[in-house]
């Protein structure tokens, strides 16, 4: 998984690339959160929209993302869920979970 980062009106927003398996993916993505908790950057959307397959650890690490968050006060949601992410979301009841959005654009002015 390749992982960029940019920030728009005062949102970090995180683009994973390719599959969220755990192993190192699980590593760089709670390191990311982490530093951005260190930086007081609070705010978060993660684009899934080059995101292949995501499987239960990679639900781990999204779960882990967002409760690491909100316990600093922050926030984390989704944006342009794939069909096939939406379907795991959907059967786990984590679309209940998580805030998702269509766009990115839309996800930031949920903020």
């Amino acid at each position: 998984m390749k992982l960029t980062e940019r920030e728009q009106g005062g949102v970090v927003i995180l683009e994973p690339k390719g599959k969220i398996m755990g192993g190192p993916d699980a590593t760089v993505l709670h390191d990311k959160i982490h530093d951005l908790i260190a930086q007081k950057k609070l705010r978060v959307v993660i684009n899934l929209a080059e995101v292949d397959w995501m499987n239960s650890t990679g639900l781990g690490i999204l779960i882990a993302g967002l409760t690491t968050l909100r316990d600093n006060k922050g926030d984390l949601k989704l944006a342009c869920v794939t069909d096939k992410i939406q379907s795991l979301l959907t059967i786990t009841k984590l679309v209940t979970v998580f805030e998702a959005y269509d766009t990115v654009d839309l996800a930031v002015a949920s903020f």
